[in-house]
């Protein structure tokens, strides 16, 4: 069957030509009524000259998702092909891992589409029509290339509401309950695939994690704590670890990790943890290691500067807790939030709390969440480690 070409603006052809696979509805020129969601097709500038392959879209804001800049058929070959590279570049970064990213959309040649694997289950998220279309067809290649006994949906993130896509979880290989094991170095931790937070875990931070563990002394409070990927490293080098979250789910969710893996040295407290740190902050309390992960609070332009005014605060109360010599991790996912913006956060809070602060990192996303050279969308993840003289 003959692929339809679409033509695209002049904007809309340099943007693919640089290597951006998304392309706007406003920078589609002409293309066939009648286009299916999900259907392949040909991208093409005003004078008829060859771009790539993409998959339309009917309701997003992107029309088109570029696959490859090849005129090459965008079929189960080539998607197993790219899945299959995909887990080859994380086994050579993570030889014995057995949680990881195996495949993060744009980054991996496959915009809109993501797979997370936990012990011998896997959790995908479908962020473009194309792969929502071929929902099927992605989860059978998963378990071909992994052997993984089950295949989890987690399409109930606001993402999917920006596609024009349905909300929903389900499970599209094996069946429930869908529960797993998997270990951040010694630490080992259980998710519930259906029923805890994006994918189950937060496998983006699994380095930072790891990192934090290295360097944490003393008194240690742990923000934003959910099931305790920073608690319980921090654990091994703190005396006491505070641990607060207002999800009473991830709080048990928490003790429990702590109790599967002998830690008695965590406290674990059910509550906001902005409130938390003003009262903290207000009783006098000190920490010598403090880490503040929110979730995303600027999902979208029109909330980015509330959000800012959260970060401000909660980093101004982070810094206010430290004793001196303290470490302060800050982190926010939130994509709305630049490295320059969160620098301006950061000086702020310096400023207002009239503590000097030393960069020690500024680290991002495990290596398993790399983002695309070119598509700053994909750089989200902020996490920077700083002492407090």
């Amino acid at each position: 069957m003959e692929v339809p070409t679409v033509t695209v603006s002049p904007k809309g052809a340099a943007r693919a030509r640089a290597g951006h696979p998304w392309i706007f509805r406003a920078d589609v020129a002409s293309a066939l009524p009648g286009l299916a969601s999900g259907q392949e097709v040909r991208l093409a500038d005003a004078r008829g000259n060859f771009i790539g392959r993409a998959f339309w879209a009917t309701q997003s804001p992107i029309a088109l998702r570029v696959l490859s800049r090849k005129d090459e058929p965008l079929d189960d070959a080539l998607l197993a092909e790219r899945l299959g590279q995909a887990l080859a570049r994380r086994r050579a970064f993570f030889p014995k891992a057995d949680a990881f990213r195996l495949a993060h959309g744009e980054a991996d040649l496959l915009p809109g589409y993501f797979v997370d694997i936990y012990g011998d289950v896997a959790a995908v998220q479908h962020l473009a029509e194309w792969a929502d279309a071929k929902r099927a067809t992605l989860a059978r290649l998963v378990v071909e290339l992994t052997g993984v006994k089950a295949v989890v949906s987690r399409d109930d993130g606001s993402s999917r509401d920006f596609e024009g896509l349905e909300r929903r979880c389900e499970i599209l290989h094996g069946s429930a309950p869908i529960k797993a094991i998997y270990h951040e170095g010694p630490i080992e931790l259980e998710v519930d695939l259906l029923g805890d937070h994006k994918t189950g875990g937060y496998l983006d931070q699994a380095e930072n994690h790891l990192r934090a563990g290295e360097i944490a002394r003393g008194e240690a409070l742990d923000a934003f704590c959910y099931h305790g990927g920073f608690a319980l490293q921090l654990a091994k080098g703190a005396t006491h670890v505070l641990a607060i979250d207002q999800d009473a789910h991830a709080v048990e969710r928490t003790r429990l990790n702590a109790a599967r893996n002998g830690v008695t040295n965590i406290e674990v407290k059910a509550a906001n943890a902005i409130e938390q740190l003003r009262a903290l902050d207000k009783a006098g309390r000190k920490f010598d290691t403090v880490v503040l992960d929110p979730p995303a609070f600027a999902k979208r332009r029109d909330g980015l500067e509330a959000a800012l005014r959260v970060y401000r605060e909660i980093n101004y109360r982070g810094l206010r807790l430290l004793n001196p010599g303290g470490i302060l991790i800050t982190c926010s996912c939130s994509g709305r939030v630049t490295n320059e913006l969160f620098a301006e956060v950061m000086a702020w809070a310096a400023q207002e709390a009239k503590r000097p602060v030393q960069l020690l990192e500024r680290r991002g996303a495990s290596r398993d969440h790399p983002p695309l050279v070119g598509v700053p969308e994909t750089e989200y993840l902020k996490a920077w480690f700083l002492l407090a003289p």
